[in-house]
């Protein structure tokens, strides 16, 4: 089961009062549901893939309204050949859609009017139910984090993004196969979302994840640095070495002032300390203190000594 049918699961399962209910059904009626008039009558059909939806879609519905149900199973023609639960509720279709807020005077609305979605709690509901009705998230294992609802319409999208807004978590809408995505990327405010709609054992799972790759990728990064450091410092000691040697063939160690016969000696001593360490040693063998800029002061000035004994040689 993927990561998406697990929050679908969840939050299908979740006890809501009675507004909540409306809410979340209205969400669902909109992003799912098609009018049929046939010789049977007027009725609202619902279409679904997942079966926990279709269950809570049944309950809900059942639980709300005094309608008829009918129910029917389909399987897709393509390669996955998934199953595709509906239902069709004869009764009072209007009265349904008005008390869902999905029709009024003007017929029927692109988005539930703003009664149904007033109050924090069902605009959570109402969140949860578009999640519900063709939502989706990536599992938390993989690399990438996103989620997304896809839309029937702008003014649905809009509506989405709006009710996001509300509890700051900031989504964008794309266009894909010609149809509006309202999508979240952060993974901090996924995790807000998934908090928003209810899906809290998902939100457990999706955050230890989140962690122990944060925590992974850290440690790599860190070996990395330190990789580059020991590297960087390999590479500069080297330099320093030919320097010395540089300056032991033109015979110009002896000359040299009485700190830089120092380091030279601590460096050939111990040709892979760092700079830090060699400062640390200069200060034990000395008794003075010198930084770890000061001790690559002392190298430059070494280096521009080997500079000047390639050049004698040279000439």
């Amino acid at each position: 089961m993927s990561f998406t049918s697990d929050v679908k699961t969840e939050i299908s399962l979740e006890t809501l009062g009675r507004e909540e209910t409306r809410a979340q059904l209205s969400a669902l009626v909109l992003m799912l549901s098609s009018i049929s008039i046939s010789s049977d009558g007027t009725a609202l059909v619902i279409r679904t893939s997942s079966a926990p939806v279709s269950r809570a879609i049944y309950r809900m519905m059942n639980d709300l309204y005094d309608v008829q149900i009918e129910t029917f199973v389909q399987r897709r023609m393509n390669l996955k050949k998934n199953l595709i639960y509906g239902f069709r509720f004869y009764g009072n279709v209007t009265g349904i859609l008005k008390d869902l807020g999905l029709y009024s005077s003007r017929g029927l609305l692109e988005k539930p009017l703003q009664k149904i979605v007033s109050k924090d709690a069902c605009a959570r509901a109402y969140l949860a139910g578009a999640f519900m009705a063709d939502g989706s998230v990536n599992s938390p294992e993989t690399s990438g984090y996103h989620l997304e609802i896809r839309a029937s319409s702008e003014a649905q999208a809009g509506f989405l993004v709006d009710l996001m807004g509300r509890f700051y978590i900031p989504a964008r809408i794309i266009e894909r196969r010609g149809k509006p995505v309202v999508y979240v990327k952060q993974a901090e405010k996924i995790a807000d979302c998934l908090r928003c709609i209810g899906a809290d054992r998902c939100l457990m799972e999706f955050e230890d994840a989140r962690i122990s790759r944060d925590f992974a990728n850290s440690v790599t990064r860190l070996a990395n640095v330190d990789m580059a450091n020991d590297f960087k410092s390999m590479k500069a000691a080297n330099a320093q070495l030919e320097d010395i040697r540089i300056l032991q063939d033109a015979g110009m160690i002896e000359k040299l002032d009485e700190k830089l016969r120092d380091i030279v000696e601590l460096r050939l001593a111990d040709p892979d300390a760092s700079l830090m360490e060699l400062a640390q040693q200069y200060q034990a063998k000395t008794g003075n203190i010198v930084s770890k800029s000061g001790m690559k002061h002392r190298f430059v000035k070494l280096h521009d000594l080997a500079l000047k004994a390639e050049g004698k040689a040279d000439e």
